[in-house]
């Protein structure tokens, strides 16, 4: 049967559907002589994306999928394709729906968040601004926005993360503090412009994420000097770095690569330096009372909150999904401990 089938196909072009419940579809479609749609273009309904929930409290509300970028070692494009965003009413139902069933964070997440409604003539401001009129007990956690796009729609993002539903938490990858690096990376911003996405962000209080690659072809000690002051200056309360490693069929993958110890001697230097930000920012927060939404379970009987900053919280004797007030008694580079009396 299979051999027979095999043949029925000969010379025919064959069209794989990226979900896998479609390619028999599309085969059966081709080998027939009708016309396969290619629905890559259409706009991305919720109906179709992949829910996801990572407890009772959080729920994962995919806005977009692929982005509008080309940067040099990236091998997301090839898997994720361009820009498709669902629809803001798509998403605001999806949002509704979540709330309706006792969720209590929701995180806003795509390749890129900042780029979200590009392809469709919206905006994420836009897309906030809707969310936030959702009826309910709820904070949305927005996920990872490049600095190029963020840039472009910076005023009306900023107001948008001023209601409360907002978490005042920010993540800006930079990837590099030198911009001739970041040029060879085909990032489509400068230092400068990571610098003005970052200060609109902090007058409103948020917290930063930011990422980092070390080692990338041609990063000299110049370059990466670069870099380690540019994290001292911004103070970063979360940094992600990461070694280069070349990715298959990435224009970065021809590139000479530089050896294994510089890119973990570079990125040793980076981790110590953020411990010790984390640390004495965490430590400003002693004795200072938040209110917390409880979002996890933790070890040792303890739970997760976060602040409205985002800022991760240790504490005893709460329910998950529940917001209450809690005092901070001690504090680590990673996260806030909580007064039990209080």
């Amino acid at each position: 049967m299979i051999a027979r089938r095999i043949e029925e196909l000969k010379d025919k072009k064959i069209i794989v559907a990226s979900c896998p419940n479609l390619i028999s579809d599309a085969i059966n479609s081709v080998a027939n002589g009708r016309r396969f749609v290619n629905i890559s273009d259409a706009v991305l309904e919720k109906s179709c994306m992949y829910k996801r929930r990572k407890n009772r409290a959080v729920a994962v509300v995919p806005i977009s999928e692929g982005c509008l970028g080309m940067c040099s070692y990236c091998a997301t494009k090839f898997v994720r394709g361009k820009l498709r965003s669902s629809g803001i009413a798509s998403v605001v139902k999806e949002v509704e729906d979540v709330v309706r069933h006792g969720y209590r964070e929701i995180q806003l997440t795509a390749q890129d968040t900042a780029a979200y409604g590009i392809d469709i003539e919206e905006s994420l401001p836009e897309l906030l601004r809707r969310v936030c009129e959702v009826g309910g007990d709820f904070k949305a956690r927005v996920g990872m926005m490049n600095p190029g796009f963020a840039l472009e729609i910076l005023d009306e993002l900023i107001d948008s993360y001023r209601n409360e539903k907002i978490y005042k938490f920010v993540h800006i990858p930079v990837q590099s503090g030198d911009d001739a690096i970041l040029e060879k990376m085909k990032r489509n911003y400068c230092v400068e412009d990571f610098l003005e996405v970052v200060r609109a962000f902090r007058k409103i209080g948020a917290m930063l994420s930011t990422d980092v690659i070390v080692g990338y072809p041609s990063e000299s000690e110049k370059s990466f000097t670069k870099t380690y002051r540019l994290m001292e200056d911004i103070e970063p309360d979360v940094l992600n770095v990461k070694k280069f490693s070349p990715r298959p069929k990435t224009p970065a993958a021809k590139l000479k690569d530089m050896p294994d110890r510089i890119k973990k001697e570079r990125s040793r230097k980076l981790a110590l330096l953020h411990a010790k930000i984390a640390l004495e920012k965490n430590k400003r927060c002693i004795g200072k009372e938040f209110e917390v939404l409880v979002t996890e379970f933790g070890k040792n009987n303890t739970m997760l909150a976060r602040t409205n900053s985002y800022k991760q919280v240790v504490l005893q004797g709460a329910n998950l999904g529940e917001f209450l007030k809690v005092k901070i008694k001690d504090a680590m580079p990673s996260y806030l401990i909580a007064d039990s009396d209080f």
